[in-house]
C-alpha cells in the first residue's frame, strides 16, 4: 500500500519527559511551488525541538512535508506554517525550524522560525 501526503502530524508520548533533550530532523528534499510562477522551489529543512509531553512521529512528518509538493507557498509563509503546525501538535518546550531554499534567480533564501514555550508564558 502506498503512502499519501497528509497534513496530520501524529505524535507519541515523550519517553523522557522529565528531562530536556533535543530531537533534530533533516529534510533535504522539500519541494513546493512558487505561488506567482508555479515553478518548483526546492529546500532543505532542519527542524530541532525539545519535546514536552509529546514527540513527533517520523513517518507522519515525512507525509506532512510531502503534502507541500503541489502547493504554492512563499518561503516565509511555509516555514512559519510548518512551525505553527508542529507547535499545535506537540507544544514543544523549544522549537527551531530552518527552511534553506535553494538558489533561484540568483538568490537563495533562509527562513528561521523559533519558539520557546517559557517565553510564551
Amino acid at each position: 500500500m502506498s503512502s499519501k501526503p497528509s497534513k496530520e502530524i501524529q505524535t507519541f508520548p515523550n519517553p523522557a519527559a522529565d528531562r530536556d533533550y533535543e530531537i533534530a530532523f533533516d529534510v533535504p528534499e522539500f519541494t513546493c511551488l512558487c505561488p506567482l510562477t508555479g515553478q518548483p522551489d526546492f529546500a532543505r529543512f532542519t527542524i530541532k525541538y525539545v519535546p514536552d509531553q509529546l514527540c513527533v512521529e517520523l513517518k507522519s512528518l515525512k507525509l506532512y512535508m510531502w503534502s507541500y509538493r503541489n502547493e504554492g507557498a512563499f518561503h516565509e509563509k511555509v516555514t512559519n506554517t510548518i512551525a505553527d503546525d508542529i507547535i499545535k501538535a506537540i507544544q514543544p518546550r523549544k522549537l527551531t525550524v530552518v527552511g534553506d531554499f535553494f538558489v533561484r534567480g540568483g538568490i537563495g533564501t533562509i527562513v528561521t522560525v523559533t519558539h520557546d514555550k517559557k517565553q510564551q508564558a
